[in-house]
């Protein structure tokens, strides 16, 4: 018979060395059940394909794209960086604060938040987008979640008590949810970017490859933007990109049009 073969014996060295395999697979599955549902919800009410029409506005673009402030990948990638700071210091603040009035069940205090937004929207491009948004993002939830609090906010919108804007109307959809205001704030931050960034492929000379670099380079910064959001106050509500407003005016009298305002 052959002689089998010993392995040496292990020393503290290699003891040491040796990968420690931890069996916890009961409590490895509740985290991950419970990170799966907040995962595919927020994948679900962030995606590109929830009716809600945010496809249909440009944020700006196409005026900055006629007007020649727009012309190539680089001045695309400012032009979206500004859009996702100036979210971030404004409607992210009321988001956040939305969130925990929705979580309390306070619909007064959302009626004020929801007023605040909508009194910081210089344009009407900026407005009709929020609000729009906003009413179908609410009708969604209803139909999607069908929570209590998401009905009386339906009906505040369809009484003309709140304009019913678009942040409010998300992070009322999360914290009905039980999902945290840091998903909301991620979802509308990605949304902010993906907008602008989805018009520039119909509007501009930009690939796909372009477009991705400058959406994976903007949401390697939302972790420092939301702690940022999370500390202020909803009187620290403020985006100051003048030029931006600007161009928004312009699309608003614009003859040819591909997106709405």
């Amino acid at each position: 018979m052959p002689t089998p073969i010993r392995e040496p014996p292990l020393t503290d060295k290699h003891r040491r060395q040796r990968p420690v395999l931890r069996v916890t697979t009961e409590n490895d599955r509740v985290d991950a059940s419970r990170s799966a549902a907040y995962l595919s919800r927020m994948l679900q009410f962030g995606d590109s394909m929830f009716p809600i029409g945010g496809f249909s506005f440009s944020s700006g673009l196409e005026s900055a794209v006629q007007e020649g402030v727009v012309t190539k990948a680089a001045t695309l990638r400012a032009f979206a960086r500004t859009a996702v700071e100036q979210a971030a210091r404004g409607d992210c603040i009321a988001l956040i604060a939305a969130h925990r009035a929705a979580t309390a069940g306070e619909v007064d205090t959302l009626a004020r938040i929801d007023a605040q937004v909508y009194a910081r929207k210089l344009s009407d491009e900026a407005r009709t987008m929020s609000v729009r948004m906003g009413k179908k993002f609410t009708e969604m939830g209803v139909e999607v979640v069908g929570a209590p609090l998401l009905y009386r906010w339906r009906e505040c919108i369809a009484t003309s008590v709140t304009p019913g804007c678009y942040p409010i109307a998300l992070a009322i959809n999360f914290a009905v949810q039980n999902l945290p205001a840091y998903q909301a704030f991620v979802v509308h931050q990605y949304g902010v970017a993906t907008t602008i960034l989805g018009a520039a492929l119909r509007l501009m000379k930009v690939s796909h490859i372009e477009t991705q670099k400058i959406l994976y380079e903007l949401t390697g910064q939302l972790d420092e933007m939301y702690a940022t959001a999370a500390a202020a106050r909803l009187s620290d509500m403020a985006g100051f990109a003048p030029l931006t407003e600007i161009l928004a005016a312009v699309h608003t009298r614009a003859h040819v049009r591909l997106f709405m305002n």
